[in-house]
């Protein structure tokens, strides 16, 4: 009896020691739903750091091989010490291992008449790779691994050491990240050199992955959910660029990133390749000298296959990951129109959405508590509540960023569209905004030169370079909410004319460092030779009228009581369009000419704002 007393004694103390050691063992610790930083994950000399290649199902830069693409990975030691599996947070960029060093050299010559091609080719640069292995970046790593997750990355195809060639939005640009997360999941074959044949596996995940990333990182998470591959739970993109079409052209009209004035898709493809010294001629013949050559189109600005085959809403069908997406409304390089037409793509295809929107310019993730909890929701299995949570999240003006405003949805519910039309005196002073509908036909006429910068054009009391129409003083905050939408009845004394339209908020207060935000309400651009077909331009008729009718950017804003809503109607963007001679004369019939705004509380909001 004693003997059997002891050994249930002896059993229970090592059952106990046993559960004493599983309790000991470092595990992700949440609170309030998120995922809180952990002390045994927190020290970067315990984390294991390495490196390797991952095969790809592609063969980019034609040597009879699939590419393989270089990838990284931070870890907590628990994953090899105690056999602890953890998702992955995953960041893929053609920026990594360094970009074309350079001037306005490596841009398109933009000084030329429209139609014509630019006098002289761009500088095309050669890129050095920087970097060593096994390190590709440390971005996400201090955020993400004491928080319970590994962090991975990878270059992209044709940059860095992944194989391969660039193709600024090409199919191998989703395969790649598509072929890390098959890795992470056992699906693919991952290497310990570029060539080898000793292979690397993921034991150490749960294979539930999360991606995230900014502009170009930022439009690479879309880029491998469109694939549609499993395992990739959630995005969080910030400041995606969803359409090289949309980042390149308006509505027809070859249109530059703002901030990069001469940029296009070959610009971009040079400033990022990076990779094998040894096979770049041949990417740059198959890829920059052929592909992108006969598809880019500088000439005319169409759509066609080549960019619709760069527009990721077009590949949405298969795309199962919950979307977090986040943008800045004055973000004038990736516009928000980006963002929108994939949340609102998303959101009907029945997927976990929600939408963060800033006041600010490019870049600027959520606040750290939205993406924790989504990631945590989502790669943790944590059921903390965040697909009940609103589905819109805004910073209101002056309003810090960590600090936004739920809202139902973005547009804001409550909003519905009110026209307004413009009235004489547009040029060269103002004329009026408003509700009432005169089926005037009278035309008003602006000379165009591209040597005015628009803020310019619409703080000027006096020119002939533009038209503007402006409503009374608000009495009342008016708040704006979605996309506005521009028609104008024009004609041009020449065969081409570009045409810019922004919404203004007057008086504009000049020299203030706020000014864009505070008084640019929205913009956009469009070619009047694109105003029956997107794919097909038609030469304008010197006099002829002919009515354009297209979309300004989104946004969502509160003018404040004390400015004017301002309509102005220019033709050469010094900032963004190409810039023909000054002298085209562009001719308004202000009874075809009207915008539409979306305003939350309608008519009625803005009746009470504009009464006297």
């Amino acid at each position: 009896m004693k003997k059997l007393s002891s050994l249930l004694f002896l059993l229970l103390a090592v059952t106990a020691g046993l559960v004493a050691q599983a309790e000991d063992k470092a595990q992700p610790v949440f609170k309030d739903g998120e995922a809180q930083i952990v002390p045994a994950f927190e020290n970067p000399d315990d984390w294991i750091r390495h490196d390797l290649f991952v095969e790809t199902t592609f063969d980019t830069d034609g040597d009879g091989k699939p590419d393989r693409v270089h990838v990284d990975v931070t870890r907590p030691k628990q994953t090899e010490t105690e056999g602890l599996k953890l998702p992955v947070i995953y960041a893929s960029s053609p920026y990594y291992a360094g970009v074309a060093r350079g001037g306005q050299e490596l841009f398109w010559n933009v000084r030329h008449e429209l139609g014509e091609p630019a006098p002289e080719d761009h500088v095309h640069p050669e890129v050095t790779r920087t970097g060593e292995r096994p390190i590709i970046s440390n971005s996400e790593v201090k955020k993400w691994v004491p928080r319970g997750y590994i962090v991975v990355h990878s270059c992209s195809p044709g940059t860095g050491l992944s194989q391969g060639s660039p193709t600024v939005g090409g199919e191998n640009e989703s395969l790649a990240p598509k072929a890390v997360i098959d890795w992470l999941n056992g699906r693919a074959k991952g290497y310990s050199e570029p060539y080898g044949n000793v292979e690397v596996k993921a034991t150490w995940t749960t294979g539930k992955v999360g991606m995230t990333g900014t502009s170009y990182n930022g439009t690479l998470p879309l880029a491998a959910a469109t694939t549609g591959v499993e395992g990739l739970e959630a995005i969080i993109p910030i400041a995606p660029n969803t359409s090289y079409y949309h980042y390149y052209r308006s509505n027809g009209l070859v249109r530059s990133p703002g901030g990069y004035l001469g940029e296009d898709i070959d610009v971009l493809y040079d400033f990022i390749h990076s990779g094998d010294e040894s096979k770049r001629a041949y990417n740059n013949k198959v890829t920059r000298n052929t592909e992108m050559k006969n598809g880019m189109d500088r000439i005319t600005g169409d759509y066609n296959d080549f960019w619709a085959g760069r527009d990721y809403l077009n590949h949405m069908d298969g795309m199962k990951a919950a979307l977090l997406m986040s943008h800045g409304f004055n973000d004038w390089n990736v516009m928000p129109e980006h963002s929108y037409r994939i949340y609102a793509k998303a959101k009907e295809m029945g997927l976990p959405t929600q939408v963060y929107y800033h006041q600010d310019g490019h870049g600027g993730p959520p606040p750290i508590k939205m993406m924790n909890r989504w990631f945590t929701r989502y790669l943790h299995g944590v059921e903390n509540g965040v697909e009940k949570d609103s589905e819109a999240w805004i910073v209101r003006e002056r309003d810090e960023r960590e600090d936004p405003t739920p809202y139902d949805d973005y547009p804001n519910p409550g909003a519905a569209d009110v026209s307004l039309y413009p009235g004489m005196g547009g040029a060269p002073g103002r004329g009026t905004l408003g509700t009432t509908l005169t089926r005037t036909t009278k035309t008003e006429t602006f000379t165009d030169n591209y040597s005015f910068k628009a803020e310019a054009l619409a703080d000027a009391e006096f020119t002939k370079h533009r038209l503007i129409y402006v409503t009374p003083t608000l009495k009342t905050d008016v708040h704006i909410s979605g996309t506005p939408r521009v028609t104008v009845k024009l004609a041009a004394d020449k065969p081409a004319a570009n045409l810019s339209v922004y919404l203004v908020s007057l008086p504009w207060e000049s020299g203030r460092r706020t000014v864009i935000t505070d008084n640019l309400i929205t913009r956009g651009w469009a070619d009047p030779q694109n105003a029956k077909s997107i794919r097909k331009s038609e030469p304008l008729k010197p006099g002829n009228f002919v009515t354009v009718s297209f979309d300004l950017m989104p946004d969502d804003q509160i003018i404040r009581a004390g400015q004017q809503i301002g309509l102005m109607i220019f033709s050469s963007d010094k900032e963004f369009t190409l810039q023909p001679e000054p002298g085209t004369e562009v001719t308004v019939d202000l009874g075809g000419t009207m915008v539409t705004l979306p305003v939350v509380g309608g008519s009625e909001a803005l009746k009470a704002a504009f009464e006297e």
